[in-house]
């Protein structure tokens, strides 16, 4: 190794200049060919488990769960075929929708705000 590298996961600077590097890499010869990198530079005085909960909103906004899910059973090519079509169906539906709203001049219904959820602590609970 030459001279400013580290042979270990952490930096020599410690864990303020850590990054975490999940990659997921497919053989060349599969077709999409895909190498998929997340980092997350860990802040001056910030947590791990911060850090951690930012790296994992990344792999969540990435789709890095949904691949992994995806890869767990094997899916056939017209089980796949079905599926990806009715995500463009949903796809194009939620468009036209949304187009419509906006020339009828519809505005989306205002969101509900809820009290008591599950890690509030507040009312509703118990």
């Amino acid at each position: 190794l030459g001279s400013g590298t580290c042979p270990t996961p952490f930096p020599p600077d410690g864990p303020a200049g850590m990054l975490f590097r999940p990659s997921i890499r497919r053989s060349p010869r599969l077709q999409g060919s895909v190498r998929l990198t997340i980092k997350v530079l860990v802040r001056q005085n910030e947590s791990l488990e911060a850090a951690l909960r930012r790296f994992k909103r990344q792999c969540n906004y990435s789709g890095v769960f949904r691949l992994a899910k995806a890869k767990t059973w094997h899916e056939k090519r017209s089980d796949k075929l079905r599926r990806e079509r009715r995500e463009r169906l949903r796809t194009i539906q939620r468009a036209s929708r949304q187009a419509r709203d906006l020339i009828m001049g519809h505005r989306p219904p205002p969101k509900r705000k809820t009290f008591g959820g599950p890690r509030s602590g507040g009312p509703g609970r118990g």
